[in-house]
């Protein structure tokens, strides 16, 4: 059986490629979900951190009432925790110590300065407000700007953790991505064996990278509630996010294309610039953002002749992290951007030039510039049907027009290429601490023939528990609704690397596969012998064994597995239990890609943008669940809408965030979203089993490219041009009227 191929179970009507409804939904809508915030455990107190109001400064002293000695704690009363270290083997690349508590400087606005515990959160509020704290203030570094200047100094996540007096071990619940992950470097931090500690992921409400990292959070309160011996938890309030929890997505970028009179792209020069706020990130680094972007840069472009240079500039800001889309959205951004310019320069239609630029499909497996290498696809073909389904022709006949209301219309595209389940070789080219190279699954069936599988990913609202069930089902031919999936605990699951990168269902996809096969193989020899029957005539289908006319159920297949191994076939060890690791067949991993368009109206008075039409195309190689995957997509262009036209946190000259709550950070609502017309390919992936791409990311990371090019393709008339998100209605004023002061239309 190649990778790509589908088992022989293909007629198993909710295996993969249909679309059964997601087992974990029913839990959610009965508002029966258990996050951190509604775990408790007896003699638990709830933690305010006090966090520094300041960017930069040297702490002088801090004061602390007489009436709350005891109850707040610094640096010093958790000195046995090492601080957080997120090394990189990158050359040049220079580590900064993260530590839990800052311990004499503070070094962006929310840098956490000490622990104030109480029995309610409304009382260890009070305490921290109480406490009062002498900075001696330091020039801030609040903008790349000011970084790089040659003057320059060099300077809603949960946890609760408590002591099981009955395992002797620390228990940490954390709302987080990656459980074993997190027990790995926590158990080093604190200096005690991962064998006394225990890390659950309990309902996750959304991660999309932010719970991808090992915070000071979650150090702080470990290492005090192992030095207390007493339950604390922290939950994060809305204010506290905004300001002090990784931000992503400051880049800028300079691009230039060396192009023939048609538009053909001979070369690219691309310079990435990134902020990376005070600290490196664990496990990730300061340098991940820059340098994936640089070295995805190309794209589905076939550039012969590329030089990218990446640079990572530190500041007084909340340090980088992870979000959805990793380094991709602002790698599409800037070359889909540039494929317009240089549209616009040789006079022709961006959607041409596009098409003509990308790589063919007889050349797959084809090797990029960058040395990623593409496995599988029709990358022209994809852009060819976006363009039919939002109608170009129409489009442009309509900009030709005078639209009744003065507003202008324009049309943009975007494609691009995501890297999935990367393999060992290619995290250990990006000189991580950890290499996220394979996944495992356990597989186990209960004596009344239900599956369990344990995993080590996190479904935090990917419909995985639903996906994998199909996966068992597909190679066992057992009903979805007769699978449970238990992951998010690292005392229970095989150790996992976690849920990021668009790698969960193409790796422990691939796991529980290669442990059911297995398991298929046994219940065959099993329930054969019980029909008496040899076993190459002997198949599985709906959940029983069958020979001719005769079958056995798995129930009874269990039953003689577990209760009465005496009806075992001789040699044949008792109980059902299978583990298997997966990796994929190449490093490189498998390239999904997608072409996103949208037409847009543009009022040249407001500076208002409005959303008319938005269509993706969209190939992540074999659909498990095609539900699934339009609803992801769907969900993510949402996202990148977001960063699109309103997401932002801008800083002012003293390093201090301007948006930290809800009035002054903006996201779409419901209103903001249009209807998103999804079409799929299916071009399977030769590396991964059943020719599975990852596309957990992907439909975040277009919106940003397709909504610039097509807002500045509506103020063409005007000679006006957008080259910054989010795409403010003021920041379509200032273009329209710098165009104007240089002579431009009106």
């Amino acid at each position: 059986m190649s990778a790509a191929s589908v088992s022989a179970n293909s007629n198993n009507s909710q295996g993969i490629g249909s679309s059964p409804k997601r087992n974990e939904d029913q839990r959610f809508l009965d508002g029966k979900g258990e996050y951190v915030a509604d775990i408790r455990v007896p003699g638990m107190s709830e933690v305010v951190f006090l966090r520094s109001p300041i960017a930069h400064g040297r702490i002088r002293s801090i004061e602390v009432p007489q009436e709350h000695q005891g109850k707040v704690f610094f640096a010093a009363d958790i000195a046995f925790a090492k601080p957080i270290v997120a090394a990189s083997a990158a050359p040049g690349f220079q580590r900064s110590d993260y530590p839990p508590l800052a311990i004499d400087k503070v070094r962006f606005v929310g840098d956490i300065v000490a622990i104030c515990i109480a029995p309610t959160r409304a009382e260890a509020e009070d305490i921290a407000q109480a406490c009062v704290i002498d900075f001696e203030e330091l020039p801030p570094i609040w903008d790349i700007d000011v970084a790089l200047a040659p003057d320059a100094p060099l300077e809603c996540r949960g946890v609760l953790a408590h002591h099981d007096r009955r395992m002797d071990e620390l228990v940490i619940y954390s709302s987080t991505q990656f459980p074993h992950v997190v027990r790995s470097v926590l158990a080093e931090c604190l200096g005690i064996s991962e064998g006394k500690l225990r890390v659950v992921a309990p309902d996750v409400g959304g991660g999309f990278g932010i719970k991808n990292n090992f915070n000071p959070e979650e150090l702080a309160i470990a290492a005090l509630a192992l030095k207390l011996g007493q339950p604390l938890r922290w939950i994060e309030d809305r204010r506290e996010h905004l300001i002090a929890s990784p931000h992503a997505r400051e880049h800028r970028y300079e691009l230039t294309a060396y192009a023939d009179p048609k538009g053909r792209i001979l070369a690219l020069d691309a310079v990435v610039v990134v902020d990376a706020g005070a600290y490196s990130v664990w496990p990730w680094t300061a340098s991940m953002e820059a340098g994936m972007s640089a070295g995805i840069m190309t794209g589905p472009y076939d550039i012969p002749i590329y030089r990218g240079i990446a640079r990572t500039v530190c500041t007084n800001k909340s340090p980088m992290g992870p979000y959805r889309g990793v380094g991709r959205s602002g790698a599409c951004f800037a070359i889909e951007t540039l494929i317009d310019a240089v549209a616009r320069s040789v006079g022709r239609d961006p959607v041409d030039v596009r098409i003509e630029n990308m790589v063919r499909p007889e050349a797959m497996p084809y090797r990029s510039a960058t040395h990623k290498l593409y496995d599988s696809g029709d990358y022209p073909e994809c852009a060819r049907r976006t363009a039919d389904a939002i109608g170009v022709a129409a489009i442009r006949k309509r900009q030709a027009e005078v639209s009744p209301d003065g507003r202008l219309i324009g049309l943009g595209m975007a494609s691009y290429t995501e890297q999935t389940a990367h393999g060992t070789a290619e995290w250990v080219a990006r000189g991580l601490p950890v290499v996220f190279g394979y996944e495992p699954a356990l597989a186990r069936f209960t004596p009344d023939g239900k599956l369990l599988l344990f995993v080590g990913i996190q479904n935090h609202g990917q419909g995985l528990e639903t996906t994998l069930a199909q996966v068992a089902s597909q190679e066992l031919s057992i009903p979805v609704a007769d699978v449970i999936v238990r992951h998010g605990d690292s005392s229970v699951s095989p150790y996992g690397m976690g849920t990021f990168a668009s790698r969960s269902m193409t790796m422990a996809g691939g796991a529980v596969s290669a442990a059911c096969v297995q398991l298929a193989e046994k219940i065959l020899r099993i329930g054969a012998h019980l029909l008496q029957a040899p076993r190459d005539e002997v198949r599985l289908a709906d959940g029983r064994v069958h020979f001719g006319t005769q079958s056995v159920a798995f129930k009874d297949v269990c039953q003689a597995a577990f209760l009465h191994p005496e009806r075992l076939p001789e040699g044949e060890d008792p109980a059902l239990e299978v583990n298997a690791v997966y990796q994929p067949g190449r490093s490189t991993g498998a390239f999904s890609y997608a072409t996103h368009a949208c037409v847009v109206a543009v009022d040249p008075g407001t500076g208002h943008t409005e959303i008319i039409d938005y269509v993706v195309c969209h190939d992540c190689g074999t659909m498990v669940n095609p539900m699934i995957v339009e609803a992801q997509v769907v969900g993510g262009v949402a996202q990148g809408l977001g960063t699109a036209l309103y997401e932002e946190i801008p800083y002012d000259e003293n390093g201090q965030p301007l948006a930290s709550t809800f009035l002054d950070y903006m996201i779409p609502g419901a209103t903001e979203v249009p209807d998103v017309r999804v079409l799929h390919m299916e071009t399977p992936s030769p590396h991964t089993r059943f020719g599975i791409k990852g596309m957990g990311e992907g439909g975040a990371i277009a919106p940003p490219a397709v909504v610039m090019n097509a807002v500045n393709d509506a103020l063409r008339p005007l000679s006006a041009t957008v080259t910054e998100t989010p795409i403010t209605p003021e920041r379509i004023l200032d273009a329209i009227a710098a165009s104007a002061a240089q002579g431009g239309p009106t």
